[in-house]
């Protein structure tokens, strides 16, 4: 019966303490305190003999009055009992001082004139009455506001909290930071202490906090203490910083965050809600790269552009950049109807017109350019998935040989100002089938820039992060399938950019070329993949392998341990930015042309489709000799002998 007394008379509190308190209650809580602490002064100063020598009955009859129409004539000039008492702050606090020393000018005023006047020596309060008493009013008034905010944040906010977290960076970010989850009513966080690399502040705290020594935390404190984020508010963090933080709690469970840069809070205040995961791009190992938007300008401005695969990652990318310039129209070219009419959605009220369509078809594209007379051409359309053209390599060669060779050839008969060719890092000494058909559509294009006023431009870089199909929107997919996460090799590495570098990079590509270029950049050194995966796990807020494991599963066919940007006869030639090269390409014979148009024009034997293959990688060995492959789906030398069944 008591222990359900007990819950009854806890829950009423907690439900009293949710309702606002009236205003006329704060209001008579307020006269209450000035009245007591005005007693209480004159009791113990009388205790020691200090102030006039007033009876305690002349006090309450003659004084109190006077002491409560002072008062409340300040309190309500004032206003201080509107705060919400709840959520009293520094404000608060500043206004409760103003109210005191408003109320002590009232006080001392009336004590003035009564000195210079005749009346009863019961009025008289005392100089050092009205100093102490106003310094006892203002303590107590504060403490019992405060009191009442902490109260109230151990029964209703206390009760409610479900999460406990610690700040990485005990400076004035990290006190901002603090401040916006104190105030968070709902936000149902609880901030334990503060992390800092810095000595100097590990022997202090913040609003009694302790700042703790990020060396000595490791999954037993964070355990104990039950803590299950991180969030790291260090303005200039760079992604090494971020890497050594991420590796250094990896042993434990705890979930890492991040307050975003200053630049980027809501009208100059953090929001809660921007407070986010850690991302790829976070610890990418590498600063982005800033490029000059003047130059892109100048080149688009007033233009038509054409974008190929236009609702692919880096197609849809393209076309949301080239929406913050002044450009005529933007066609946006894909034969992917869901994916497109997801971009015609988030591009309403824009110029752009969108047609569903395949780049391979020759007739459909001739209307097309005869259409719109497109000035610029980004040619992003390609199959792009390694082991899938493998067992597919006639729609590789259709797709990335056939359809970029007419949208080309139709930009030369249309004079368009500049052709910009997305291609990979897969084409460099090709070891798959659509590396090589890359490979085969970049040595066709710049080619092209020798004959006609079009200027053929082409973009080579490694994977992008986030695209559709890229390694890290599988591995988030295997973590909420439960893993296991799948690697083809420990020692598999990788370039990598964000989709919005890459896109940069393109129309940086656009505005500087003169033609005939292949332009690559520098991508920081590659990363291991066994490592990125441990890393996503980690930004999971989960273990390896404890709570999911990685397993090694070989190398895909066609896939290469290790990506590479330059063929070996190519060589770089810096631009005016320092981490944008151009690799100078060897122009090739006019046979060699000829045997991409024959590859191009190239059809297969539904009858013998696996002959077919063998034909096709034939075919694509005769024009890129520096095509190899260590997988088992093909035999170079043996294939190489074999003569096309039809042309």
């Amino acid at each position: 019966m008591k222990k359900l007394s007990f819950k009854y008379l806890n829950h009423k509190l907690r439900k009293n303490l949710k309702d606002e308190v009236p205003r006329w209650i704060v209001l008579l809580v307020d006269l209450y305190i000035t009245v007591n602490t005005f007693l209480l002064t004159f009791m113990l100063l009388k205790l020691l003999n200090i102030g006039p020598k007033t009876r305690l009955y002349d006090v309450v009859i003659y004084q109190v009055p006077i002491v409560l129409i002072c008062a409340l004539t300040a309190f309500l000039a004032t206003s201080s009992y509107r705060g919400v008492i709840r959520h009293t702050g520094f404000r608060d606090v500043i206004n409760v001082l103003i109210t005191n020393v408003a109320y002590l000018i009232l006080l001392s005023s009336f004590y003035w004139l009564i000195l210079n006047t005749t009346v009863k020596p019961q009025f008289i309060f005392g100089k050092s009455v009205i100093l102490v008493h106003f310094l006892f009013n203002v303590l107590l008034m504060i403490f019992l506001r405060i009191l009442y905010k902490g109260i109230y944040e151990y029964y209703v906010v206390g009760g409610r909290v479900n999460k406990k977290v610690m700040i990485y960076g005990a400076g004035e970010s990290g006190v901002i930071t603090y401040k916006v989850l104190n105030k968070e009513e709902m936000g149902k966080t609880s901030v334990f202490g503060f992390i800092d690399d810095n000595p100097k502040k590990r022997k202090k705290k913040i609003d009694g906090l302790k700042i703790y020594n990020p060396n000595k935390l490791d999954s037993n404190f964070f355990r104990k203490n039950n803590i299950s984020e991180i969030i790291i508010s260090i303005q200039r963090l760079n992604s090494k910083e971020i890497n050594d933080i991420i590796d250094r709690f990896s042993d434990t469970s705890v979930h890492l965050k991040k307050v975003p840069p200053v630049s980027k809070w809501l009208n100059g205040d953090l929001s809660p809600k921007q407070i986010k995961s850690l991302n790829i791009d976070d610890f990418l190992g590498r600063d982005p790269i800033q490029l000059e938007n003047n130059e892109i300008l100048n080149e688009v401005n007033g233009k038509t552009i054409l974008i190929t695969g236009a609702a692919g990652s880096i197609g849809s990318e393209i076309t949301r950049q080239l929406m913050a310039y002044p450009v005529k129209k933007l066609v946006l070219l894909d034969q992917a109807e869901s994916a497109l009419f997801d971009l015609q959605q988030s591009c309403e009220n824009k110029n752009c017109s969108f047609i569903v369509g395949d780049v391979r078809n020759k007739d459909k594209m001739k209307m097309i350019f005869k259409a719109f007379q497109p000035d610029i051409v980004f040619h992003a359309a390609a199959y792009k998935h390694v082991p899938l053209m493998e067992e597919n390599p006639y729609e590789a060669i259709s797709a990335n040989v056939k359809g970029t060779k007419i949208v080309a050839d139709l930009s030369v008969e249309s004079e368009v100002d500049k052709f910009v060719m997305i291609s990979t890092d897969k084409a460099v000494n090709p070891t798959s089938v659509m590396g090589a058909t890359k490979r085969i559509a970049e040595l066709y294009v710049t080619h092209l820039n020798l004959s006609g006023k079009t200027k053929f431009i082409v973009t080579r870089f490694g994977n992008v992060l986030g695209s559709n199909g890229s390694v890290i929107p599988i591995f988030k997919r295997q973590i909420a399938d439960g893993g296991p996460l799948t690697v083809t090799s420990p020692e598999i590495t990788r370039y990598f950019m964000t989709i919005s570098e890459a896109c940069q990079l393109v129309l940086e590509a656009a505005a500087i070329g003169s033609g005939g270029e292949v332009f690559v950049f520098d991508m920081g050194e590659p990363i291991k993949i066994f490592d990125l995966a441990k890393k996503i796990i980690r930004l999971s807020g989960l273990k390896y392998p404890d709570d999911i494991n990685i397993e090694i599963v070989g190398l895909r066919p066609g896939e290469k341990l290790h990506e590479e940007l330059l063929t070996s006869n190519e060589i770089c030639v810096d631009t005016h930015h320092p981490k944008i090269q151009i690799a100078k390409v060897e122009q090739k014979k006019v046979t060699l042309i000829d045997k991409i148009n024959e590859l191009a024009r190239l059809e297969i034997d539904d009858n013998n489709l696996k002959n077919e293959k063998f034909v096709l990688i034939a075919k694509l060995v005769e024009i890129i000799p520096e095509f190899t492959t260590d997988n088992n789906l093909f035999d170079i030398d043996s294939i190489s002998t074999i003569a096309p069944t039809k042309n």
